[in-house]
């Protein structure tokens, strides 16, 4: 991918774009992503998720994230969750790294992941917390990062095809 843009999804821009959040939500989950939902994922299901994050992005409780191809089509998303409760006022998660499976192998996750290292520092966020699917594809990228693993959760949730499947906690101070 030789023209990529990393940046962030305004409010006002989810309506234009969701067709395309749900083309990636679904392919990834489709894929197998364990990423809160199960397989099949239907159309409405995708808007109705993408709605509701459009509305905490409103409220000013997350930043998204987009990777957009040189066609300007989201080729990824990831979230930071900035709103934390009183006492931690210097962490965020994040939440639904995706990929779509047609533009994978071309460094989007590492991309979309430093540039929301720099988006966190911007908005007073020191301390990043995240999971992923224990084996996953996405630790490897996460170490790769110089994120550090706190530890496994066995049956923490359900794959998209009702497995089992355990999570592995990680964080990172920038």
């Amino acid at each position: 991918m030789t023209d990529l843009l990393i940046r962030t999804l305004s409010f006002s821009e989810f309506d234009a774009r969701i067709s395309q959040l749900n083309e990636v939500l679904i392919d990834c989950v489709a894929g197998g992503a364990s990423v809160s939902f199960m397989h099949p994922l239907s159309v409405q299901k995708a808007t109705e998720f993408w709605q509701k994050v459009a509305s905490s992005v409103g409220n000013n409780e997350r930043i998204v994230l987009v990777a957009e191809d040189e066609h300007q089509q989201i080729a990824g998303t990831v979230q930071l969750l900035t709103d934390q409760p009183e006492n931690q006022p210097h962490r965020a998660d994040v939440a639904k790294m995706l990929v779509h499976p047609r533009a994978r192998r071309r460094g989007i996750a590492q991309k979309l992941m430093q540039q929301l290292e720099v988006v966190a520092l911007e908005a007073g966020k020191t301390v990043l917390v995240l999971d992923t699917a224990t084996g996953s594809h996405a630790e490897l990228l996460y170490q790769n990062l110089g994120w550090l693993r706190v530890g496994d959760l066995p049956k923490f949730a359900l794959m998209p095809d009702g497995t089992f499947c355990s999570t592995t906690f990680y964080y990172k101070h920038l």
